[in-house]
């Protein structure tokens, strides 16, 4: 008996492919809304918009929600003398620091190695009123000189005496102190003033001689610079509001 051979022929297997994550999500069915819901969305949006916009225009306001800045004030000072050092100018640079101001003063076209005397005064030229000794200004080779003074030079710079009372007296000549202040209201003293501090040095720089109390031993030249360039009841410190 011949052996018999069956072959057996089996089915392949289907194998699937791996599904994406994405292909196994089912599509989203898009959402309807209302009309009315759509006009509640609308409301929401309007009504975020109308608060935001306080603080949109805050924002942009300048100075708001954020310091001041500091204000300046610059102007020049005019030579006085009409026979001598006319070229001589002067320029200065007031900044406000909150309590108090910078005032940066800045000379030129004056004698090298000379020693001036800078004030605040009531009115700007002779018979200049009231006056407030600030510092001495002294220049280098070229006649240049700076100076920086810290106090209240602006619209609230003032002297004022209630009353009468004794004053110390230090020197008796060339000009003597006086033994009393008078009595005075408050005096707005808004110009600028600079003075030689020798009349000596006034003289080499082909100015007059006169002797003034311009220094701390009232034996002072004559005035060199001033702001006279402004009217005497608008000086330049009138210009600052504190």
């Amino acid at each position: 008996m011949v052996p018999t051979t069956l072959w057996h022929m089996a089915h392949p297997k289907r194998i699937a492919a791996p599904r994406s994550p994405a292909a196994s999500i089912p599509p989203r069915r898009p959402r309807l809304v209302s009309p009315g819901a759509r006009g509640q969305d609308r409301r929401r949006l309007l009504l975020a918009a109308v608060l935001a916009l306080p603080l949109t225009v805050l924002s942009l306001t300048p100075g708001a929600g954020m310091a001041a800045p500091a204000q300046n004030l610059t102007f020049a000072m005019t030579a006085t003398q009409p026979t001598c050092l006319q070229y001589a100018t002067g320029r200065v640079t007031i900044s406000s620091l909150g309590p108090v101001e910078n005032m940066h003063v800045e000379v030129s076209g004056l004698p090298p190695h000379t020693d001036f005397d800078f004030f605040v005064i009531q009115v700007p030229k002779a018979p200049f009123g009231l006056a407030w000794y600030q510092g001495d200004i002294e220049t280098d080779d070229h006649g240049n000189g700076v100076g920086d003074f810290t106090g209240r030079f602006n619209q609230e710079t003032f002297i004022v005496a209630p009353g009468t009372a004794p004053a110390p007296v230090l020197h008796h000549d060339p000009i003597p102190d006086a033994d009393a202040n008078p009595k005075t209201g408050p005096i707005r003293t808004f110009h600028l003033g600079l003075w030689f501090n020798a009349p000596q040095d006034a003289v080499q720089a082909g100015c007059p001689g006169a002797v003034t109390p311009f220094n701390g031993e009232h034996n002072a030249g004559v005035q060199v610079l001033n702001t006279s360039n402004y009217p005497d009841d608008q000086g330049p410190l009138r210009q600052l509001a504190p």
